[in-house]
């Protein structure tokens, strides 16, 4: 493991965490929360909201696919989607769907603050994230695809989007960090 420069549990949850959390709208199949929850760890995301009836760990399904990132990664569950949303809105969070609707912005052209913090809602396998919810959101972000299907599973959408909001962050941390030693 040390080869790999791997934290240890208590490493993970002493470190600064990136500013976003995904929420998890209606999610059907353990497997697939399991591997979000394996994702957040992959990219030290601040946490996990489990909504609906989003299965919740400890569950044998779950941690199949998580390999232990639910012992390392917060997670709150709510009743409703809604409610976590609200509650992060509350707590100054910008909130932004994965959906595909009118006026959704591409992932690549997503121009985020680097500075503000992001929850990011995931909807159900079938029906997507909720109509009530989108309204509640800042927008939709929508992965381009070029196939005659449109659209991804859940845990492949996750570690697309996830990893190019971290990406873009990581970039923007490092350009403003040359810039303040350029000074």
């Amino acid at each position: 493991m040390d080869e790999l420069n791997r934290k240890s549990v208590s490493e993970f949850r002493g470190s600064d965490k990136i500013p976003i959390i995904v929420v998890l709208d209606n999610i059907r199949s353990m497997h697939n929360v399991g591997s979000v929850f394996r994702t957040a760890d992959a990219f030290l995301l601040q946490g996990i909201y489990l909504c609906g009836y989003t299965p919740q760990p400890p569950h044998r399904d779950i941690h199949k696919t998580a390999l232990g990132a639910t012992e390392t990664v917060t997670w709150q569950y709510f009743a409703t989607t809604i409610e976590a949303v609200q509650s992060l809105r509350e707590a100054g969070y910008r909130i932004w769907a994965i959906e595909q609707v009118e006026h959704s912005v591409s992932l690549q052209a997503f121009d985020q603050e680097s500075d503000v913090p992001l929850a990011i809602v995931f909807g159900n396998e079938v029906a997507g994230v909720e109509a009530e919810v989108i309204k509640a959101c800042d927008g939709c972000i929508e992965i381009p695809q070029l196939g005659m299907k449109h659209s991804l599973n859940i845990s492949v959408a996750a570690g697309i989007v996830l990893w190019e909001l971290v990406r873009t962050r990581i970039e923007a941390h490092k350009t403003a960090q040359a810039a303040a030693g350029a000074n």
